[in-house]
């Protein structure tokens, strides 16, 4: 049998490079900023992880009650988010990332109201007329603070989500209105809101095309452009376009209904961290450019519909009526997890066309757009005020 022999000053050397190694890494663990960045960034990397993983095996292996690990992680998740203060970030755990991507069959029943997260819980922006909320005496305006036990002050949870259910349920609500708290049960029902609708009003004999649009799902660009086709081919005189309550969505729908009356030009502009500014410009497939047009618009108006809004003021198309929009600056992108869940997170700022930002500076609630004749509801009044204020400012234009 042979024996192996190693040379003394192999032997020797390795050991001195062992030690050499040992003390470099012991020296890097407390100087990591000495490393190139490339390593420096996979460093501290791996230590988080190491961190994370470690807090997670104390957590589930020596608290003094049993601990879910994958729920650990839920609302680890949502803390991270929250502590962005951004509004309209949030964590969708693995169920309400399903629920949302993958809707049931049929469609959970809702309420009929329009909403917008807030940092305390949802904001009704609007209340679809004869609705199980309008009946329950809900107004836009009401901050819903409650759905049942389940607070919506740590966004933890799809508060939309939680209000809808099986028709001929109940959810109760839990609401504010002018500093006083309110509940109310309401039956949760199939209610069908058009995307976009439109009516010819008369005003002293002008006929006025009044087109109604509730958000900026996919296709709803094409919608509005039919319906403005329509009451163009009815002879409508004018056109009001309604935004209010309109909370927005795909800003390429926003693109298509503000190219409907805008020829050319910049519709808008976006920035992302790190990347160039991206300009949006018109189609030019403009189907309405010479008619008399005014849009009205709410606190409710917001997104893609600010966008929309913005580009119809800034290019001098069309009249602002109303009150003071949003003011939503930020637009969102979901991003999935590994573990089935999902950020749905706000990644960039958006500009009008004169470069302004209708935000408050990041994620914070802004000034919105300024409208250029101001009218709001009396709740005194059955009639519709902006509407009546829009008439007449489009009449004038028309003359």
């Amino acid at each position: 049998m042979k024996r192996l022999h190693i040379p003394v000053v192999a032997l020797i050397g390795g050991v001195v490079v062992a030690m050499v190694m040992l003390l470099a890494g012991v020296w890097l663990g407390g100087h990591p900023s000495s490393l190139p960045p490339l390593l420096r960034g996979a460093f501290f990397e791996n230590r988080r992880e190491s961190v994370t993983d470690q807090a997670l095996n104390i957590l589930t292996t020596r608290y003094y009650r049993p601990l879910d690990r994958s729920s650990l992680v839920d609302h680890g998740l949502s803390g991270m988010v929250a502590s962005l203060e951004d509004p309209y970030s949030r964590y969708l755990d693995p169920a309400a990332y399903r629920a949302r991507s993958e809707p049931s069959t049929p469609e959970p029943a809702g309420i009929g109201i329009n909403v917008e997260s807030e940092p305390q819980g949802l904001r009704v922006v609007r209340v679809v007329d004869h609705s199980p909320a309008s009946r329950a005496g809900l107004m836009a305006g009401d901050l819903i603070i409650k759905v049942g036990s389940t607070s919506l002050a740590d966004g933890s949870h799809d508060a939309v989500d939680l209000i809808r259910g099986p028709a001929g349920t109940s959810v109760e609500l839990t609401f504010t209105r002018d500093g006083a708290q309110h509940v109310v049960s309401v039956e949760r029902a199939n209610v069908a809101v058009p995307v976009t609708t439109w009516q010819m009003l008369d005003y002293h004999g002008m006929r006025i095309g009044h087109l109604k649009l509730t958000g900026f799902p996919e296709g709803s660009g094409d919608k509005l452009r039919a319906e403005v086709k329509a009451a163009l081919n009815a002879h409508a005189q004018a056109l009001i376009l309604d935004l209010r309550g309109n909370g927005g969505g795909l800003i390429s729908e926003a693109i298509n209904v503000a190219s409907a009356f805008i020829a050319h030009g910049e519709i808008m502009s976006a920035e992302e961290r790190g990347q160039p500014r991206r300009v949006y410009m018109a189609h030019g497939d403009a189907i309405a450019l010479e008619i008399p047009l005014v849009v009205l618009v709410d606190s409710g108006t917001a997104s893609s519909a600010e966008i929309v809004t913005a580009a119809l003021q800034d290019h001098g198309r069309a009249e602002v009526v109303g009150t003071q929009t949003h003011g939503k600056g930020v637009f969102q992108i979901t991003e999935p997890l590994i573990n089935g869940g999902a950020l749905d997170i706000s990644i960039g700022q958006f500009f009008t066309p004169n470069g302004r930002n209708l935000g408050g500076g990041g994620a914070r609630q802004g000034a919105g757009i300024t409208p250029n004749v101001y009218a709001s509801e009396d709740p005194n009044n059955p009639n519709d005020a902006i509407l009546a204020v829009g008439e007449r400012t489009v009449a004038a234009k028309a003359q």
